[in-house]
């Protein structure tokens, strides 16, 4: 049949629709869809396992850019500063470099208490709809950090949110959030499917998990080809892991030598003299 024709009926015209998860067949309604699905159901699914394969394992995209110096964000987030008066992420190079008690991009004044930094939070989450306030009021409520006390239930609430906005650091929280168990019951398949997500739009950590998640069972393969793009994004712990897969024949000497270099480019592109010297002076605190 061809595949300008409806695959149920043979109907053609210019108003098929392809099959969402396959993009195999076409049909021209859904009371088609439906009368092939039977048929069309075996094919169906094995096509979409291999589109979303090729989705998961396919290169990730960059990190986002610091705006004040417009160099890639590094890959630690102890390495960069969630502004709460306007929502960007600015690199501790340029945070150090400007230090004058005032936002060096929005040059907002530094909150001068938490309750005014909640406040800010909470402006950037009702006034904005802000992924990233989510997420980082989120990390406080779950670690009981900067003056909150630990509440898992809002935390998740927060990253569940978060996630539906599309936040990669959400959807790897929330992946590490079900696969601890801390907190909610324990739910394996959630934790891969976020931690999925969030390794698609490219969120290191939770490429490692993905990772470590394949080793627990014993899929060794499957686990390199995460430690590998993760590596290639400047992850030292995945490369390694990828030495030593090297080294056992799970990585062939072609990738191991691509990594390592794709691993030096991408650190290469994080590091400057300002960057290094704000690391050195919070070493020196």
């Amino acid at each position: 049949m061809s595949s300008e024709s409806c695959a149920a009926c043979g109907k053609a015209d210019g108003s098929l629709k392809s099959c969402k998860a396959c993009k195999l067949v076409k049909y021209c309604n859904v009371d088609c869809q439906v009368a092939h699905r039977s048929m069309h159901k075996k094919a169906c699914q094995k096509k979409a396992r291999e589109l979303f394969e090729q989705k998961l394992f396919a290169k990730p995209p960059a990190r986002e850019d610091c705006p004040i110096c417009m160099q890639m964000l590094p890959l630690e987030d102890r390495d960069s500063t969630y502004q709460t008066c306007c929502g960007k992420i600015i690199c501790n190079g340029c945070m150090d470099c400007l230090i004058r008690r005032r936002c060096p991009f929005c040059n907002t004044r530094d909150s001068h208490s938490r309750e005014e930094n909640h406040e800010r939070l909470l402006e950037r989450i009702e006034k904005y709809n802000d992924a990233g306030a989510m997420t980082y009021l989120a990390g406080s409520y779950y670690h009981g950090v900067d003056g909150y006390q630990v509440d898992r239930s809002k935390a998740y609430e927060l990253y569940q949110r978060a996630g539906e906005l599309g936040s990669a650091n959400a959807h790897c929280s929330l992946g590490n959030l079900y696969r601890s168990g801390e907190g909610m019951k324990r739910d394996m398949k959630k934790a891969v499917n976020h931690l999925q997500i969030a390794a698609i739009m490219g969120n290191v950590g939770a490429r490692y998990g993905l990772g470590r998640f394949e080793v627990e069972n014993c899929n060794l393969h499957r686990a390199m080809k995460h430690f590998v793009i993760a590596a290639k994004c400047g992850c030292d712990y995945s490369l390694d892991i990828v030495k030593q897969g090297f080294k056992d024949g799970y990585v062939t000497k072609e990738d191991f030598e691509k990594t390592l270099r794709d691993y030096q480019a991408s650190c290469d592109e994080t590091k400057s003299e300002q960057r290094d010297r704000a690391a050195a002076n919070y070493t020196a605190r």
